[in-house]
C-alpha cells in the first residue's frame, strides 16, 4: 500500500515537474552586460572583443550620467545633457532542454533608433524611443556550452529631437521569453467588462493562441481569482487546431457580486489563462484587471461606476529626476505616492507611450490614465524628431501601444497626440480619422481624444474630423464657461492646463498682481529674476497658460467640465521656461524635480481631499521691517488667525471662490502662526520660526527599511538646522556624501532648476535648505550607513536596513 501511495505521489510530482517546464518562462534580461559609449561598427558580431568595455545592469540611462552643458547638441530644451551613440551587449547560454522551444526577447523601450542583433543576424530596428516591442529568436540561438551574444546600438546623436529631456539607452527592463511551441500570442488576450452592475459583471475575452500543425487537441482554462487568491470562476474552451497559425478564441465569465475597482478602492482580479494539451500546461499567462465602468456626460461630466467624479490630474514627463529616465519602480511609487496624497487621481502620460510598470502602478494604487501616443505627426517640433518616422512606422507604433496597454483598468481614454500641428490644416482631419480607426479596431471600450491648442472649432481641422469622442482642450480656460454653447453636445476634458510657474522655498513681493513670464511666444523675458528663480506664491504663469487658482476656479464651478490635467506634477529635465540658460529644467511642477512639495502642492491638497490642511507660507527669515505677504492654504474651516509673536494679525475668511487668504505682515523676527477654526473650535494650527546660522545637517529616510534587491531605493532628505533645531530656508551649503555596507549613493539632487552640477556624485548643495540623496540596494542584507558633512557644520548619519 506504501508503495501505490509513494509512487501515485512520484507521478504527481513528474507531472507538475513536466508542467512547468512545459509552461512559459518569463526572465528578467536585465543583468550582466556589457556597455560602450561611442560607435563600434564591429560590435555586431559575436566573436567582437567586449573586455575592456563598461559592465553594467539594465535599465540604463547614460545622458543622466553626463554633465549639463549648453553646447550640448541636446540643447537647453532637453535640459543640456549629453546624448550621441552607445552600444550594449550580453553573453548568455541556453541549456539543452530549451531547443523545441519558442524563445523571444522583449524590450519595453529604448531611446532611440535601436537595432538588434543575435549571434551576428540582423533583428530589426525601432525607431520610437517610447514604444515596447518583441523580436522571435528561435532559429539564431545556440544550446549547450556555446554561449549567445545580443548587440543592441542605440542612437540618439541625431539632436535635437525632442522638447523634453529624453534619455539616451535601454531605459526599460528586457525580458526573455520561452514558450512552448503552442504559445499565447503577445499582447493578443483582451479582457473587457461589457456588462457590470451590483449583482454580476461579465467578462468577456479574446484570446490569441499560436498552434503548429498537430492533431493533439487543445483546450484554454481561464481561471478568475480575487485580490485575496480564492477561485470566483473558471472556464475551460476547446482550440480548434487549424495549422500553423495564430487564432482567436473567445470566452465570456460571470464575476458574481463583483467588488468594483475605483480611485480609492483599486481592487484587482487575477486572470489566469492557460492552454492546455491533454491536461498538461503547454503555456499560461496571468493578467491583473479591474471589473469597472464610466462615462463622459456632455452635461454632467464624468461618472466612474455611476459616481460623479471631478478628473483630478496631472501631467507627467518619464524622466524620474535625478535618476533620469532608467525605470525604477520605488521611483515611480514614489512619485504617485506623493501625488495621491495631493488628491491627484489621474495621470496623463505627456507625450508618449509610458513605462509598462508605471501602468501596473497606476492599477495597484488608483489613478485613472491617460494614455497617450504622439507629441507630433507628420509635421515637425524639433529638427530630428519623429516626423522623420511617421509615414513608415505611426501604424505599427500606435497598434503596439493600444495591444500592449488596453487591458490595464486605470486607462480610461486613448489620445492620439499633443498640440498637432496637422490641426491647422486639412491633413487634420484625414489622420485623425486614420489614428481613430486603428484605436477603435482594437479597442472600442474607451473614448478617444486629442490635446487641442487650438481652441476655436472653425479653426481646428483634427476636431471638424468629426473622430474624437472627446474634445480635449490645451489652456484656453477663459473659454471654458461658454464649452457648451462652441462645441454644442461635447463632451469636455481638459488635456493640459495652468502651466503656472514657481522655485520651490522663493517669494517675490507683492504676491497679489499676476504675472506672465514670458509675456508672448516673441520677447525673451528681460523682467525676470537676477538668479533665475520664479515666486512661489501662485502668481507667476507662462503667457499661454494661467496660475493653479485661476483655471481650477472654472474646472470646480461647472459640472460640464469633467476635470483637468495640471501641466505639471513635478518638474522636469528640459524645457525650462522662463529662463535661457542656466536654467535646464521645468518650473511647471507642483512637486520640485528632487520630490519636495512647492506651496500649491497644500491649495490642492486642501481642494482634492477631505483630510484636514493647513500651511502657512513664506518662511520666516527677511530684513527688518520688510512687508511680507502671508498666505494660508485651508479647508475644514471657517476661517483662519494669525499671530506675530502671540500677537492676532487678524482673522481671515475665504469669500466667493476664494482659495487662500491673506495677510499683509510687517516683519519681525520671531513666531508666525496659524490657527484655524470650524464653529469656534480649533481644528489645525501650524507656525514657521525664524531660524538662526546654519548648525547642523539632518538626515530623514522615506523608508528605513528596503529590499536587497539591487533595485530598490531610499530617497534621504538633506536638511540643514539651526542650534533650535529649526530648518534654514536659505540655506545652501555643499554636502558630501559617504555611503558605506551594503548599498550605494545612487544620485544627488536638490530641487534647483539652474544647479549645474552633475546628478551623478558624492556630493551636491542644499538648495533653499533642502538637498536629497537617493540611496540604492545592492543584492546583500546588512545595514547600509549614510554620512552627510559640510563645511562649519555637525554632520549628519543615518543607518537604513536592507533585506530580504
Amino acid at each position: 500500500m506504501r508503495y501505490h501511495y509513494f509512487l501515485l505521489i512520484t507521478l504527481l510530482i513528474c507531472a507538475a515537474a513536466a508542467d512547468a517546464q512545459n509552461a512559459r518562462k518569463t526572465e528578467s534580461f536585465n543583468t550582466g552586460w556589457k556597455f560602450f559609449l561611442g560607435d563600434e561598427p564591429r560590435a555586431q558580431n559575436s566573436t567582437f572583443d567586449d573586455a575592456k568595455w563598461r559592465s553594467l545592469h539594465l535599465p540604463h540611462d547614460w545622458s543622466i550620467e553626463g554633465r549639463f552643458d549648453q553646447k550640448n547638441p541636446t540643447t537647453q530644451a532637453e535640459g543640456g545633457l549629453p546624448a550621441g551613440i552607445g552600444w550594449y551587449r550580453k553573453s548568455f547560454t541556453l541549456p539543452l532542454s530549451a531547443q523545441n522551444k519558442n524563445i523571444f526577447i522583449d524590450f519595453e523601450g529604448v531611446y532611440h533608433n535601436s537595432e538588434v542583433w543575435i549571434n551576428g543576424h540582423y533583428l530589426g530596428k525601432r525607431p520610437n524611443g517610447y514604444i515596447s516591442f518583441r523580436y522571435a529568436i528561435t532559429p539564431y540561438l545556440n544550446f549547450g556550452r556555446k554561449k549567445n551574444v545580443i548587440a543592441v546600438r542605440v542612437d540618439n546623436s541625431d539632436q535635437p529631437n525632442s522638447r523634453w529631456y529624453t534619455g539616451s539607452g535601454i531605459y526599460r527592463n528586457v525580458w526573455l521569453i520561452t514558450t512552448a511551441k503552442t504559445y499565447l500570442t503577445n499582447w493578443r488576450t483582451f479582457i473587457t467588462t461589457p456588462k457590470v452592475n451590483d449583482k454580476a459583471a461579465e467578462v468577456a475575452l479574446e484570446i490569441g493562441v499560436h498552434q503548429p500543425p498537430s492533431k493533439n487537441k487543445l483546450s484554454l482554462q481561464t481561471t478568475i481569482y480575487n485580490a485575496e487568491g480564492k477561485m470566483v470562476v473558471s472556464q475551460t474552451s476547446p482550440v480548434k487546431n487549424v495549422g500553423d497559425t495564430s487564432i482567436v478564441v473567445h470566452q465570456t465569465l460571470a464575476v458574481s457580486k463583483p467588488k468594483l475597482w475605483s480611485v480609492t478602492r483599486p481592487y484587482l482580479y487575477k486572470v489566469v489563462i492557460k492552454v492546455l494539451q491533454n491536461g498538461k500546461v503547454l503555456d499560461d499567462q496571468s493578467i491583473y484587471t479591474g471589473i469597472r465602468y464610466f462615462n463622459f456626460d456632455a452635461d454632467k461630466g464624468f461618472t466612474l461606476n455611476g459616481e460623479p467624479m471631478k478628473i483630478k490630474g496631472v501631467c507627467l514627463h518619464h524622466d524620474q529626476g535625478a535618476l533620469g529616465t532608467a525605470v525604477n519602480v520605488r521611483a515611480m511609487e514614489r512619485q504617485l505616492q506623493i501625488l495621491k496624497a495631493m488628491g491627484c487621481n489621474a495621470i496623463r502620460t505627456s507625450h508618449n507611450a509610458p513605462a509598462p510598470g508605471f501602468l501596473d502602478l497606476c492599477d495597484r494604487m488608483g489613478f485613472l490614465v491617460m494614455d497617450e501616443a504622439f507629441d507630433m505627426w507628420r509635421k515637425k517640433k524639433s529638427k530630428y524628431d519623429y516626423h522623420q518616422d511617421w509615414d513608415k512606422w505611426h501604424v505599427k507604433d500606435l497598434q503596439d501601444q493600444v495591444l500592449r496597454d488596453r487591458n490595464h483598468p486605470s486607462i480610461f481614454a486613448w489620445s492620439i497626440g499633443n498640440e498637432i500641428r496637422e490641426q491647422f490644416d486639412t491633413t487634420g482631419i484625414s489622420i485623425s480619422r486614420e489614428l481613430v480607426g486603428i484605436v477603435k479596431q482594437l479597442d472600442k471600450t474607451r473614448p478617444v481624444t486629442s490635446a487641442l491648442s487650438e481652441a476655436d472649432p472653425k479653426k481646428n481641422f483634427i476636431y471638424q474630423s468629426g473622430a474624437l469622442d472627446l474634445v480635449g482642450l490645451n489652456y484656453h480656460q477663459e473659454l471654458y464657461a461658454n464649452f457648451q454653447k462652441n462645441y454644442p453636445g461635447q463632451k469636455f476634458i481638459g488635456t493640459e492646463n495652468m502651466s503656472a510657474l514657481a522655485t520651490r522655498g522663493h517669494y517675490d513681493m507683492p504676491s497679489d498682481s499676476i504675472r506672465r513670464w514670458p509675456k508672448d511666444g516673441k520677447t525673451p523675458l528681460k523682467d525676470g529674476n537676477p538668479d533665475f528663480t520664479v515666486s512661489a506664491y501662485d502668481n507667476v504663469s507662462a503667457y499661454w497658460g494661467s496660475t493653479h487658482e485661476e483655471t481650477w476656479k472654472i474646472i470646480k464651478k461647472y459640472d460640464f467640465l469633467s476635470g483637468l490635467f495640471v501641466w505639471t506634477g513635478f518638474d522636469y529635465i528640459g524645457e525650462p521656461t522662463p529662463y535661457l540658460w542656466p536654467a535646464r529644467s521645468s518650473y511647471f511642477g507642483i512637486v520640485d524635480l528632487a520630490g519636495f512639495p512647492k506651496d500649491v502642492y497644500y491649495m490642492y491638497q486642501s481642494e482634492w481631499t477631505t483630510k484636514p490642511v493647513l500651511h502657512l507660507l513664506p518662511h520666516w527669515n527677511w530684513s527688518a521691517g520688510q512687508t511680507i505677504d502671508v498666505w494660508a492654504y485651508y479647508n475644514n474651516a471657517d476661517e483662519v488667525e494669525a499671530y506675530l509673536n502671540g500677537k492676532s494679525l487678524g482673522i481671515r475668511k475665504k469669500t466667493g471662490d476664494d482659495l487662500h487668504v491673506m495677510w499683509r505682515v510687517k516683519y519681525e523676527p520671531g513666531t508666525l502662526k496659524a490657527v484655524s477654526r470650524k464653529n469656534g473650535k480649533v481644528i489645525m494650527s501650524t507656525q514657521v520660526v525664524t531660524a538662526g546660522e546654519p548648525y547642523r545637517i539632518q538626515l530623514k529616510a522615506d523608508r528605513s527599511h528596503i529590499k536587497a534587491d539591487g533595485k530598490d531605493l531610499s530617497y534621504v532628505t538633506v536638511t540643514i538646522l539651526d542650534k533650535n533645531h529649526v530648518p534654514v530656508p536659505d540655506a545652501g551649503q555643499l554636502i558630501k556624501f559617504k555611503v558605506g555596507g551594503q548599498g550605494i549613493l545612487k544620485a544627488v539632487d536638490n530641487g534647483s532648476q539652474t544647479d549645474l552640477d552633475p546628478f551623478v556624485s558624492n556630493q551636491h548643495r542644499v538648495f533653499n535648505g533642502l538637498g536629497l540623496a537617493i540611496i540604492q540596494s545592492n543584492n546583500k542584507s546588512g545595514k547600509i550607513s549614510i554620512t552627510a558633512a559640510a563645511e562649519g557644520l555637525q554632520p549628519g548619519q543615518l543607518i537604513i536596513q536592507s533585506g530580504r
